[in-house]
C-alpha cells in the first residue's frame, strides 16, 4: 500500500475520451505521415487488397450492385448528415440546444477537417480501365467512412448525455459498428478507395468525436449559454 501523502498526490488518469481522442489523433497523423510519403510495404498493402476486390466486383455484378445500393443510398454521408439532423431536431423539441447544436457543430468540423485533409494530400483514387463505380475529389481519407464514424458516434453518445434506454443505446451502437464497418468495405470493393483511406476516416472520425466529447464536458461544467 502507497503511504498516504504520495496516494493523494498522484494525479488522476485523464478521462477515457480524452485518452481516447489523443490515441487516435497520433494514429492518424502517423497514416498520414505514410501516405503522403507513399511508404512503399503500406502503398504495396493498398495495391494488392484493391486489385483483388476489384476482380471480384467485376465478376460479381449483383454483388457489386448491392454494395452501391449500400454506399450511394444507405450509408451515403447525406444519409447520414440526415440521420443525424433527426437526432437535433429530437433534442432541440426537448430544449436541449447545447447538446444539439454542438452536434452539429462537431459534424461540420468534421466535413470541413476532410475536405481539408482531401485538398492538402491530394491522392490519387485507384484507377482501372474497367470501372465498377466512380467518385470525385480526392482519396485520403474517406469520406463515407469518416462521416458515418462522426455520425454514430455523436448518436451514441448522445443518446448516453439523455440516459436513453440501455436497450436502444445497445442496437444504435451495433447498427454504427455495422454501418461503419460496412460502408469502408464498399468503398473499398467498389474500387474507388484504398484500405487505408477508409482507415484514416475511420480513425479521424473517432478522434474528432472523442475530443468533442471532451470539450463538450468542459463547456458544459463552465456553463456555456446555448
Amino acid at each position: 500500500m502507497h503511504p498516504p501523502h504520495l496516494a493523494s498526490s498522484a494525479r488522476p488518469a485523464p478521462p477515457a475520451p480524452l485518452r481516447t481522442g489523443i490515441a487516435f489523433t497520433a494514429l492518424s497523423g502517423l497514416l498520414l505521415l505514410l501516405v503522403a510519403f507513399e511508404w512503399g510495404p503500406l502503398m504495396s498493402f493498398d495495391r494488392t487488397v484493391v486489385d483483388g476486390l476489384h476482380g471480384s466486383a467485376v465478376g460479381h455484378p449483383g454483388i457489386t450492385k448491392t454494395n452501391r445500393i449500400l454506399a450511394d443510398w444507405v450509408w451515403d454521408p447525406w444519409m447520414m448528415r440526415a440521420l443525424l439532423a433527426v437526432a437535433v431536431g429530437w433534442l432541440l423539441w426537448q430544449g436541449e440546444r447545447l447538446p444539439a447544436l454542438w452536434a452539429v457543430a462537431t459534424s461540420v468540423a468534421g466535413t470541413l477537417l476532410q475536405q481539408g485533409l482531401k485538398a492538402a494530400v491530394g491522392r490519387e483514387r485507384p484507377q482501372w480501365p474497367d470501372p465498377v463505380d466512380s467518385a470525385h475529389f480526392a482519396a485520403w481519407p474517406s469520406g463515407h467512412a469518416m462521416t458515418a464514424t462522426v455520425t454514430f458516434g455523436l448518436l451514441v453518445w448522445l443518446l448516453a448525455l439523455c440516459g436513453a434506454d440501455s436497450l436502444l443505446r445497445a442496437v444504435v451502437l451495433v447498427v454504427g459498428v455495422v454501418s461503419v464497418a460496412g460502408v469502408g468495405l464498399t468503398r473499398m470493393y467498389l474500387g474507388v478507395h484504398w484500405p487505408t483511406d477508409v482507415l484514416g476516416g475511420w480513425l479521424l472520425g473517432v478522434a474528432l468525436v472523442a475530443l468533442s466529447v471532451v470539450a463538450y464536458g468542459r463547456a458544459s461544467r463552465e456553463g456555456v449559454p446555448a
